[in-house]
């Protein structure tokens, strides 16, 4: 997964969150990068077609956004589940950050082999405690821990 797709996937949780167009602020706070690195970012997704930025609105994901954001949350729930489930890594969430910007398409497909993932996909998906629903732990926020 590139920067372009954790950018992606980061803008689709706080529409998610926030019911609609996701600040500038929220998707950097989200990144853990200043608003002026999110800024350009957003700016380059936008001359890809990927979202429209409307400054003080927000930013919206386009439909092709929208099936890239799916597919990196979708990698990165496998991480997650895999690092959890198989590996039992206590700090599964942190590793899966980590671990998230260098694992590809194709390690990720093969990692899902081994987790038997579940076909609602990325739907699952807890954004306000930043994990899977289906997983079986406490469901505290992430930044609570």
């Amino acid at each position: 997964m590139n920067t372009a797709d954790q950018y992606l996937k980061a803008i689709y949780l706080v529409q998610e969150l926030e019911d609609g167009p996701a600040s500038t602020g929220a998707v950097a706070d989200q990144l853990d990068v200043s608003p002026a690195s999110a800024n350009e970012m957003i700016g380059k997704l936008e001359s890809d077609g990927l979202c429209d930025h409307e400054k003080y609105k927000g930013v919206d994901l386009t439909q092709e956004g929208i099936v890239r954001a799916r597919d990196a949350l979708q990698h990165y729930c496998i991480i997650e589940r895999f690092l959890l489930e198989v590996l039992e890594v206590e700090e599964f969430r942190a590793e899966a950050g980590q671990l998230e910007p260098v694992i590809d398409e194709t390690v990720a497909e093969r990692l899902d082999t081994i987790i038997d993932r579940a076909p609602q996909c990325p739907d699952c998906f807890d954004h306000e405690a930043d994990v899977c629903r289906l997983l079986a732990i406490d469901r505290e926020p992430a930044d609570a821990d």
